[in-house]
């Protein structure tokens, strides 16, 4: 069977479809609806653009009703960015189209880039998400940590046997909330969801979206994962639009390398109301007239929004993705356009430390 991943913006799209891609499943982040081609891959990712979006309930309603795969992966921000609830609700709505029983299942946790779930609240390093760079977020800022207040409606599921506890709250909520503090927590819940079955339709991060790949898939994964690599000698594109403070640190950090190999655009850091759509258009057009002339073999993408007006400007239909060869950033290769096979990395702006971008660079260039 093939599983759909709907996410609300492109690069959560990438970072949770690659999780399956290192479960065997041959993975597409598709840009252009990818899944009504019927692609030949087992994971599809498609994006809604719907973090900022006030239709966000009905455009995820209608994708979800429409598209109707045997298995739905909604993907929402870790750190519950957006406009979370319509999202899930609107999820919910669209499947009872063929399932009248269903029901979500909401867990945000990535424990292994810090964020968990914990009485039904979201932390990142131990701190209530609205105490965090979230909450000064300058385009989404999260005010409230408890699931229950951003999702009116969800109850939390708890006991030994979460099965079980998933299906009792599911019968008086359209919305179950689930903790998890570790990856033991999101397998234990991947299984429960498996178990249970297509009326329980799975709301999270990348961190859920692994241990499904895992639960959903027979057999073991592959002994090997695909790879890309670059010349160490060759050039790389940075393309930042995100305003997060972990991505202008890692900025900074490039900056101070002063690596003559890497090239950098970046959205200027002051928030204007009203113009990110606009400098988004900008900064892609301008990434596709640096790469037009073939001096890059590998460009990395910091932040959803610009990252998908840059692969539109290069006329690009999706991202063949492979591997992650720093967690959370996925690595692949251009389908479609012109620059059809460069390398690819896509990266949430609040991912990482100040040495991530660094990193990934090093990493894919093989140093």
């Amino acid at each position: 069977m093939k599983v759909l991943v709907l996410a609300d913006d492109l690069t959560g799209a990438g970072d949770s479809v690659v999780s399956f891609a290192r479960s065997g499943w041959s993975s597409l982040l598709s840009l252009s609806g990818g899944w009504r081609q019927e692609p030949a891959q087992d994971a599809v990712a498609v994006t809604l653009d719907s973090r900022r979006d006030p239709r966000a309930a009905a455009v995820t309603a209608q994708a979800v009703g429409d598209l109707a795969p045997d298995l739905l992966y909604l993907k929402i921000d870790s750190t519950v960015r957006g406009r979370v609830a319509e999202q899930v609700h609107g999820a919910v709505a669209g499947r009872r189209r063929s399932r009248p029983g269903a029901y979500a299942v909401l867990c945000p946790a990535y424990p292994a880039m810090g964020r968990t779930v914990e009485d039904g609240h979201v932390l990142v390093e131990g701190v209530p998400v609205h105490r965090s760079a979230a909450g000064d977020d300058p385009v989404t800022p999260v005010e409230q940590s408890d699931l229950r207040a951003l999702v009116p409606g969800a109850a939390l599921a708890t006991g030994d046997d979460l099965g079980t506890a998933i299906r009792r709250a599911a019968e008086d909520h359209d919305v179950v909330l689930v903790d998890a503090r570790d990856q033991a927590d999101l397998d234990r819940l991947a299984a429960a969801i498996a178990d249970i079955g297509p009326d329980a339709v799975p709301v999270g991060s990348a961190g859920l979206a692994g241990a499904l790949g895992r639960a959903w898939r027979a057999g073991p994964p592959p002994a090997t994962l695909g790879h890309v690599s670059v010349p160490a000698d060759g050039r790389t594109l940075v393309v930042v639009s995100s305003l997060h403070p972990v991505a202008r640190d890692q900025v900074a950090e490039l900056e101070r390398a002063a690596d003559a190999s890497v090239d950098l655009l970046v959205t200027p850091a002051e928030r204007v109301d009203g113009t990110a759509d606009r400098r988004a258009r900008e900064l892609g057009a301008r990434a596709a007239e640096v790469l037009a002339d073939r001096s890059h073999d590998l460009l990395v993408l910091v932040g959803g929004d610009g990252a998908a007006q840059v692969l539109r400007a290069l006329g690009a239909t999706g991202i063949g993705v492979l591997d992650a060869p720093v967690e959370g950033v996925p690595v692949g290769t251009l389908v479609g356009g012109p620059r059809e096979g460069l390398v690819v990395a896509t990266k949430a702006g609040g991912f990482g430390n100040t040495q991530t971008l660094t990193q990934l660079i090093g990493a894919v260039r093989g140093a």
